[in-house]
């Protein structure tokens, strides 16, 4: 990395969290400024299908605490197993 850029770095470290979040994905776009459309859609009918899931009760949610310990079980099991 430039010093230039490890500069750049140190600056953006100090942002809010919304504010680097932001960069970021504006950094990413600048990387490849292409849209397809297509996709973009297919994602919105995506997100619609899964709120309307949700809203409707036929998608179930899982508390995160429930989640966590699943991983956490599973990555511990894979360490041991290895």
């Amino acid at each position: 990395m430039t010093e230039q850029a490890s500069h750049l770095l140190q600056k953006a470290l100090a942002l809010s969290a919304k504010e680097r979040a932001d960069l970021a994905s504006s950094l990413i776009d600048s990387l490849d400024p292409t849209v397809d459309e297509g996709v973009s859609n297919a994602w919105d009918q995506e997100i619609a299908r899964r709120i309307s899931d949700l809203d409707s009760g036929r998608a179930k949610t899982v508390p995160w605490e429930e989640v966590r310990g699943r991983l956490s079980s599973k990555l511990s099991n894979d360490k041991q197993e290895s």
